[in-house]
């Protein structure tokens, strides 16, 4: 388990793809447990991702901590933001508005047309930062966090991620192209604003981009 960053309130880690973000048997609280060395430490998920998406992850170490960074994701002020590698030419900039739903019994969400019990809302803005062949990279700030909404919005407008399986049935070659590359928000003790970055890893799809792109 990489920590990148660490103080009495917070750790910052690089999550895994494949590493469920939940509080269970191998999930990230239990993996910077042990990366501690104390079993018993109180780590608690503040934000989660998809099993299969990697990238920068923040935990709280109280529940205090927990609590205030729960308000500023309720309050619009914990701002994340993702890389991800689409096919298709999304445009150099754009907004994804939609309304959307949950499935828990196929355990997919989907884009609707028409309001009703569980429907809700789903934001975000794009911008595209680089393209190889029909492939294009885009750096996502998410302003509602709907399960699976990157995946689900942007394959209902035509543009499925590389890599998808859920959401797509092109059978790419890759690991979903899906990063978390920066976190910003205040410090749950001090009030000071932080901010990371973490570039996605050098391997395909994200190798067809000069890394400079990322930025």
């Amino acid at each position: 388990m990489q920590i990148l960053y660490r103080d009495e309130a917070i750790l910052l880690c690089r999550k895994p793809a494949g590493v469920l973000s939940t509080d269970e048997p191998g999930g990230m609280p239990s993996l910077v447990r042990g990366a501690l060395g104390d079993a018993q430490a109180e780590v608690y998920t503040v934000h989660r991702l998809d099993r299969v998406v990697g990238g920068l992850m923040l935990l709280a170490r109280s529940r205090e901590a927990a609590g205030e960074l729960s308000r500023q994701i309720r309050d619009g002020e914990f701002e994340k933001e993702y890389l991800a590698v689409i096919h298709g030419d999304p445009g150099e900039t754009g907004a994804l508005c939609d309304l959307m739903y949950r499935d828990k019994a196929r355990k997919m969400s989907f884009v609707t047309d028409t309001p009703g019990k569980g429907v809700l809302e789903a934001r975000l803005r794009y911008r595209r930062l680089g393209s190889a062949g029909d492939l294009s990279l885009v750096r996502i700030t998410l302003e509602t966090g709907r399960t699976h909404q990157i995946r689900c919005q942007f394959a209902a407008h035509g543009w499925e991620l590389a890599g998808e399986r859920k959401y797509s049935t092109r059978g790419d070659p890759w690991p979903l192209a899906l990063f978390s590359c920066a976190l910003r928000f205040f410090h749950p003790v001090s009030g000071g604003e932080m901010s990371f970055t973490l570039p996605p890893p050098e391997a395909e799809p994200w190798s067809f981009f000069d890394r400079v792109q990322f930025e």
